[in-house]
């Protein structure tokens, strides 16, 4: 983020509420190597001070002006821009907002060319380290509240109010237009179905609404990063392809919350655990991705898939399936979508198996060695 500072007039930091943007922004501070003025628009004193935007920023032309909340004040953006155009210096603006359509399309619309974006996401597996087992950390999230909670009693009565408050306030702070009925019950659906197909229809017919109204729920969902659609590998494929999308809830402690699985215990006799351990590799694998590689799923209409692809502009790189086993098999399935798509370098990823390949073409991994080892060779990182 130092580095964007040095060169971008604002700079974004964007993600869901709760997840440390505040913290981040705060502890960078001295490190700016300038002035600091913090406004939270959340705070009556701080957006009062905001009555007269263009008279504060040219009161503090040199002060690094951090803005909190900025979705609440959408106003805001032509005036940054004109300001931007005046004195065109790198570092003058940090803007923190939980993502939604309008934040997005203003500031795409008016700071083009002078605005670039930070996702900061819950904690990554690799940022844990060794403080917290994989396992907690799969079953928790990566809230800091929910994760770093002094005990599982805390940890849940998080989660449960987090759910609460974003359905009835948050998202409809953001313009969301559903009912919190609808809202509650949406998300409940998305738990159940995490990991498969989506099928609109389906959630449309059970909450008597729209296929196109229930699109556009879930397009707010994927913008406010509380939802992940994966999107299936298409390009130069020889064989009929499943071309739905499978849908995620994008953190894992939400997820459990969501589904009713109490504690890990719980989890590991639920038939959610296959699709849970899958949707926690993806999220981990997408929070480490350099924005040039992307991610997919493969299944043909016959039933051969692979879990994820990993592709650079239009090349696969590799498969990657992913099972909660120590001991994964090789499945035609598999060998079928690595020969289809002819990447040779494939990885199974397991919770904690050691190394070793099952043939040339297929390599077991644990979850942390593929993050730590293997995701830096295959992309250059």
């Amino acid at each position: 983020m130092l580095d964007l500072m040095e060169y971008f007039p604002i700079v974004g930091i964007v993600g869901p509420r709760q997840v440390g943007k505040t913290t981040l922004v705060k502890a960078l501070k001295g490190q700016l190597n300038r002035e600091t003025i913090y406004i939270d628009l959340e705070y009556p004193q701080d957006l009062n001070k905001l009555t007269d935007p263009v008279l504060f920023f040219e009161q503090n032309p040199d002060a690094c002006i951090i803005i909190d909340e900025v979705q609440r004040m959408p106003e805001l953006f032509p005036v940054l821009r004109s300001v931007i155009d005046r004195k065109r210096e790198p570092g003058r603006f940090i803007l923190l907002g939980s993502a939604s359509p309008e934040i997005i399309r203003d500031t795409s619309e008016s700071l083009a060319g002078r605005i670039a974006y930070v996702e900061l996401s819950p904690f990554n597996l690799l940022e844990i380290g060794d403080v917290i087992s994989y396992d907690k950390h799969w079953f928790y999230g990566g809230f800091p509240n929910a994760l770093l909670a002094p005990n599982p009693k805390l940890a849940k009565i998080w989660l449960q109010q987090f759910v609460q408050t974003y359905i009835e306030r948050d998202l409809p702070l953001l313009g969301f237009p559903g009912s919190p009925q609808i809202t509650s019950r949406l998300w409940q659906m998305l738990a159940h179905y995490n990991g498969n197909l989506l099928n609109a229809t389906s959630f449309a017919n059970a909450l008597s609404i729209s296929v196109p109204t229930v699109n556009r729920y879930l397009n707010f969902f994927e913008d406010a990063f509380l939802i992940r659609r994966l999107r299936p590998w298409e390009i130069n494929a020889k064989k009929r392809l499943v071309k739905s999308p499978k849908i995620y809830i994008r953190d894992t402690g939400l997820l459990h919350q969501l589904a009713g699985v109490t504690d890990f215990s719980s989890l590991l006799g639920n038939v959610l655990i296959g699709s849970s351990w899958e949707n926690y590799v993806i999220e981990q694998v997408y929070q480490l991705l350099s924005p040039e590689y992307k991610l997919y799923f493969y299944r043909t209409q016959a039933g051969a898939e692979a879990d994820l692809i990993l592709v650079n502009g239009i090349k696969p790189i590799c498969c990657i399936e992913i099972k909660y086993t120590s001991s994964p098999k090789v499945s035609k399935g598999l060998m079928s979508v690595i020969s289809d798509i002819a990447t040779t370098k494939n990885y199974i990823i397991t919770p904690t198996s050691d190394t070793y390949s099952l043939n040339p073409q297929l390599t077991v991994v644990s979850l942390v060695n593929f993050l730590s080892i293997q995701l830096p060779v295959l992309t250059g990182d």
